[in-house]
C-alpha cells in the first residue's frame, strides 16, 4: 500500500502483459492438470490477463468523497486497504480465479495470501514469476500450497488475515464464514448454483443452441454459472429437445491436448471423484423418472469422462433439478405460463445466474426483476465480461467479485471529521 496508485495499477497490468507473453508455455500445463481442451486453456489465460488489465486502469479510481457539514466544517472520506486478502481459489479455473480476486486487491494496496487448488496448482507458478519480474513489492503476494481440510482452514482462522475470499462449495464456505466469524472478519463467497435458462416460444431458438454449447459443456460443465437448468415454453420444448440432443451426440470427447482450436469438443472432468459423483446424479435422476436423451454414461476409455448429457422429463422435485451436478449434464423442465417459469427458475436455495430467452424485451424485463439471481442474462449466455458484477443471492452466497464493486471488497471506508476553528 506504500506504493502510489498509478504505480500499482501499472505493475498490476505488467503482470497481465507477463501471462499472454508466455501462453504457449502456460496452456499445456492447464490442459494437462486440469483436462480442459488446449484452447479452453488459452481462452483461461487471456482471461487471466484481462483482470490484470482490468484492475491494473482502475487502481487510480478508487476516490474518497467529500461531504457537506455546513460552515465551519471540513469532513471527506478515504479509502483504505484491509490489510492481508486470504484467497481460496477453486480448481475449475485456477489462473482465472486467482487473478480476479488478486489483481483487485492489489490495485488497492492489500497484502495478499493465495491458497491454490489442490487439484491443479502449478499454474500459480506462472503468477509468482509475474509478480516478481514485474516489480511487486517483496510481501506483496505469497502463494499457499496444499490441502483445503490443512492450508484453507488454516488461512481462514489465521489472526493475522483481515479479509478471506472464497469461491467453492456451500459446507465448505460455511466453514470458512464460522472461522472468520470468530476473528470477525469479513468473507466475499462465491458457492455455485443451479442456474436455469427460461426459453419463450418466441425466441430464437437456434441462437439458443448455441449458448447451450457454452452454457453447459464448456470446460465439460465444471462453472460454477453453467447452464444447468432449461426452462421451455411446452410450444417448442419438444423442437428444442431435438435440436440439444444433436448438439451434445455431435460433440467430440477427448484428451484437452487433441484439441488445440476452437470447435465442438469437450475434455474430460477433472477428477474420479467428481465424473463418478456426475455420472451418479445422472443415474439418480432416470430412476427418479427423468429420461436420458443423450449421454449420460462414462465413456469406454481412460480417463474421466463423461458423455455430454441432456435430461428430459425432469420436474422440479427431483435432485437432479435442485443440486449443483458440476458437470456437462443438463435439466429441461416444462413451462406453460410465464409465471410457472419464474417459480420453477427460483425454486432451488441457488442465485447465482438465471436467463431469459425472448424477443419481448418487457417480457425480459420484467423476468429480470423476478428472478432471484444475482445476474440475469438476455439472449445471451455469459453476456458481460470482466467489467460486470458477479455475485449471488442466497447459497450461492454474497459479496460481489468483477466490477468495480469488486474493489469495495478489499478496502474500508474511513471518515475525516475537521472542526474549522477560522
Amino acid at each position: 500500500s506504500g506504493l502510489r496508485p498509478v504505480e500499482r495499477g501499472r505493475i498490476v497490468r505488467q503482470m497481465g502483459d507477463y501471462l499472454l507473453q508466455r501462453i504457449d508455455e502456460i496452456a499445456p500445463i492447464l490442459t494437462r492438470e486440469a483436462g480442459k481442451p488446449l484452447w479452453e486453456a488459452r481462452l483461461e489465460i487471456e482471461g487471466a490477463a484481462r483482470y490484470f488489465e482490468y484492475y491494473g486502469n482502475q487502481a487510480e479510481t478508487m476516490e474518497g468523497r467529500s461531504i457537506p457539514l455546513g460552515d465551519g466544517y471540513f469532513d471527506f472520506t478515504t479509502h483504505e486497504p484491509f490489510g492481508v486478502s486470504a484467497q481460496i481459489i477453486p480448481w475449475n479455473y485456477p489462473m482465472e480465479m486467482t487473478a480476479r480476486s488478486l489483481s483487485a486487491a492489489l490495485a488497492v494496496g492489500c497484502a495478499v495470501v493465495v491458497k491454490t487448488p489442490e487439484l491443479d496448482p502449478l499454474t500459480n507458478r506462472f503468477i509468482t514469476d509475474a509478480a516478481i519480474a514485474c516489480g511487486l513489492p517483496k510481501g506483496a503476494l505469497h502463494i499457499l500450497c496444499g490441502l483445503g481440510q490443512d492450508a484453507g482452514a488454516a488461512l481462514a482462522a489465521h489472526p493475522d488475515v483481515n479479509q478471506i475470499v472464497f469461491t467453492g462449495s456451500v459446507a465448505t464456505g460455511i466453514s470458512i464464514a464460522t472461522a472468520a466469524a470468530r476473528n470477525v472478519v469479513p468473507c466475499v463467497l462465491e458457492l455455485g448454483g443451479k442456474s436455469a435458462a427460461i426459453v419463450h416460444d418466441d425466441a430464437d431458438l437456434d441462437a439458443f443452441l448455441s449458448d447451450m454449447r457454452w452454457g453447459i459443456y464448456f470446460n465439460a460443465g465444471q462453472v460454477c454459472s453453467a447452464m444447468s437448468r432449461v426452462i421451455v415454453q411446452e410450444k417448442v420444448h419438444d423442437r428444442l429437445v431435438e435440436g440439444m440432443t444433436d448438439l451434445a451426440r455431435n460433440l467430440t470427447v477427448g484428451p484437452g491436448l487433441d484439441f488445440p482450436d476452437f470447435g465442438p469438443n469437450m475434455g474430460p472432468m477433472i477428477s474420479e471423484a467428481q465424473c463418478q459423483r456426475a455420472a451418479g446424479m445422472v443415474s439418480d435422476a432416470e430412476r427418479e423418472g427423468a429420461r436420458i436423451a443423450a449421454g449420460g454414461h462414462r465413456m469406454n476409455r481412460p480417463g474421466y469422462f463423461l458423455e455430454p448429457t441432456v435430461l428430459t422429463d425432469v420436474t422440479p422435485d427431483m435432485k437432479i433439478a435442485r443440486d449443483e451436478v458440476f458437470g456437462p449434464a443438463l435439466s429441461v423442465l416444462k413451462f406453460r405460463e410465464d409465471d410457472e417459469a419464474i417459480q420453477i427458475a427460483n425454486s432451488t436455495p441457488y442465485g447465482l445466474v438465471a436467463g431469459v430467452f425472448t424477443s419481448d424485451l418487457d417480457r425480459a424485463m420484467q423476468a429480470s426483476r423476478r428472478l432471484r439471481a444475482g445476474q440475469v442474462f438476455v439472449n445471451e449466455w455469459y453476456a458481460g465480461g470482466v467489467e460486470t458484477p458477479f455475485g449471488g443471492f442466497g447459497k450461492s452466497g454474497y459479496g460481489r467479485e468483477k466490477g468495480r464493486e469488486a474493489l469495495l471488497n478489499y478496502v474500508q471506508t474511513r471518515n475525516i471529521a475537521i472542526k474549522l476553528r477560522k
